[in-house]
């Protein structure tokens, strides 16, 4: 059995059991992938995949075995190399961030300008997107760490370390009813088409299950993944917006934010590291920039954690700032 024969089978399995996929991700030839497939059944002594022709149709059981410890096995080979790298220079690699525009546009910024300042030869990668596309990119192993809000569920696979909690504002234009109206209500609210942010799929919206518990359901008229584009029709006159706090330009002349925290409960954005990685320094001090309360200590305590019950215990106590 050898290293790249399992690179080879993980390749496959990642691509839909398309061995010409899998050759061109692999820069090799599809024949010579199946030659190494069939000599590791063959020294295994059992098929990993169940054959129509020269296609590739489903998984055997003991073959998805193999594939999840043949995964592990890549993880803990490339692990190995990062390990390599930090010890021969710790200031230089590449660090790729998948997160939510939100976070991209109005938190991260400072971040990664003090990122980039202490490490300048770190090569820094942005992706953005929603929660379901950053989940797919971990996926993909197409990013090194996730910064999300939510939808924890779907990222399994990572380590997730609280960072800060920020609350729900409502922008209107000056002129609208609201914006003179006083203490803001779900009725209030009701009443009006809604601006928000895109939704979840991977479950109940956070925002619909606020009015249901006031017997209401909201007007959700536009959903937009940037709060900018969701400031751009809230100006038009389209209804009225609902937007991360952080997200809010005090000296906008044509807008106004109206208090929200009564009515909606506060959210908490974490950052994920895929577990059993090594984690480079520069790693660690992103992760502290971003939240100073993560320090390393912290980090690979929580890293080696055998359970998400286990990393929350971690966190007890511990007060998260409010952006």
């Amino acid at each position: 059995m050898k290293l790249h024969q399992l690179r080879y089978l993980a390749a496959v399995a990642q691509s839909g059991l398309n061995i010409t996929a899998a050759a061109q991700k692999l820069h090799t030839s599809q024949p010579g992938v199946s030659k190494q497939i069939k000599l590791l059944e063959d020294e295994l002594g059992f098929q990993i995949f169940i054959r129509e022709g020269r296609n590739l149709t489903r998984i055997t059981p003991a073959g998805q075995q193999v594939i999840d410890r043949a995964l592990h096995i890549l993880q803990e080979a490339q692990s190995i190399r990062d390990l390599s790298k930090e010890l021969r220079d710790e200031g230089r690699g590449s660090l790729s961030i998948g997160t939510t525009h939100t976070q991209a546009r109005y938190v991260l910024p400072d971040v990664i300008q003090a990122f980039l300042k202490r490490y300048p030869q770190v090569v820094l990668n942005l992706h953005q997107g929603t929660s379901e596309q950053i989940a797919e990119m971990v996926a993909g192993d197409r990013i090194d760490c996730a910064i999300a809000t939510g939808s924890e569920q779907l990222f399994s696979d990572l380590t997730i370390l609280p960072c800060y909690r920020w609350h729900r504002t409502v922008i209107v234009p000056r002129t609208h009813p609201l914006a003179s109206a006083g203490r803001l209500s779900f009725k209030a609210l009701a009443a009006y088409p809604l601006i928000t942010y895109t939704f979840s799929f991977s479950g109940p919206s956070s925002l619909h299950q606020a009015f249901a518990k006031a017997g209401l359901v909201p007007n959700v008229a536009i959903t937009a993944r940037d709060a900018d584009v969701i400031e751009t029709y809230v100006r038009l006159g389209l209804g009225v917006g609902i937007v991360a706090h952080m997200a809010i330009d005090a000296d906008d002349r044509q807008l106004k934010a109206i208090d929200a925290t009564h009515l909606f409960a506060a959210h908490t954005t974490w950052i994920g590291f895929r577990r059993g990685t090594l984690l480079r320094k520069y790693m660690y001090d992103f992760a502290q920039l971003l939240a100073p309360h993560l320090d390393r200590r912290l980090v690979e305590r929580a890293h080696r954690a055998s359970s998400t019950g286990e990393v929350s215990q971690m966190f007890e106590g511990i007060a998260l700032p409010e952006r």
